[in-house]
């Protein structure tokens, strides 16, 4: 896909990967729908965009509050015509071993992780199918395919969106229509609980850099990837794991008691 005047709406759009994205998109000539929910990350959209050499701009809406997505995807429509790319971005994760999260964490990781992508996704799916082209992508996560303690809810959410992103491009197959699941392990973001960091200044876990990331999610988009894995050896360990789960087992029980005691913020 060649990005120059392509008409793209982001998620998301004012955080740690996202602001690196947003940057990435305008430069290459992308048309720009920029969504986030609250005031002060909206104002710095608002500010970020007075720079871009594209056209831009910014829509607060909660994606999980229906007339919200649906305004969104309206002033799109207005703007721009249609969409060309949807890029589910927003995401949220909570860091307890289940027995111990609060129970309202619950549906609202779901809502946000998955419900609202899907959602979002059935909104411009129709115009793109008509318009005989599009991509929709997906940004999940290595923990959508290593179940990892800490992180039940948030592994469930994007095991699940990489499922639907799987089931939907094989739906689409022949309409112009494609779909891209991208997988990055974890990022140097304040998405990121500050345990987190912790975690991987101890070497529990690696980092990415949140322009390395979105370089990776523009680079997925233009060569029109089915799915893109971010990072070695978690991209290996996603694989053996789907494979030969026991071994994946065996690792990270010996990490159980560190994980728990981080979780309870020791």
């Amino acid at each position: 896909m060649n990005l120059n005047g392509k008409r793209v709406l982001i998620t998301g759009a004012a955080g740690g990967i996202g602001s690196k994205l947003v940057t990435l998109m305008a430069e290459c000539g992308a048309r720009l729908c920029l969504v986030n929910r609250g005031s002060a990350s909206i104002a710095s959209l608002e500010r970020r965009m007075q720079g871009l050499p594209t056209e831009a701009f910014v829509v607060q809406a909660d994606i999980t509050i229906a007339e919200e997505r649906r305004e969104a995807v309206r002033r799109m429509q207005e703007a721009y015509g249609g969409v060309d790319v949807l890029i589910n971005l927003a995401g949220t994760l909570d860091f307890k071993f289940f027995s111990e999260a609060s129970s309202e964490m619950i549906p609202r990781l779901l809502q946000v992780n998955l419900e609202a992508p899907m959602q979002l996704t059935h909104e411009v799916l129709p115009g793109m199918i008509a318009q005989g082209s599009g991509q929709i992508v997906n940004i999940g996560s290595m923990f959508g395919s290593i179940g990892f303690p800490g992180f039940a809810t948030y592994s469930a959410s994007k095991f699940a969106l990489r499922g639907f992103s799987q089931a939907l491009r094989r739906e689409l197959d022949g309409t112009g229509v494609g779909v891209t699941y991208v997988s990055p392990r974890a990022v140097r973001t304040p998405f990121n609980p500050e345990v987190v960091q912790v975690m991987a200044e101890k070497g529990m876990m690696r980092m990415d850099e949140a322009d390395w990331v979105a370089s990776r999610i523009v680079t997925a988009i233009e060569k029109d990837k089915d799915e893109a894995y971010l990072g070695f050896p978690e991209s290996l360990f996603a694989r053996i794991n789907a494979i030969l789960p026991r071994i994946v087992d065996r690792a990270l029980k010996k990490e159980l008691p560190s994980l728990l005691a981080f979780t309870r913020g020791a």
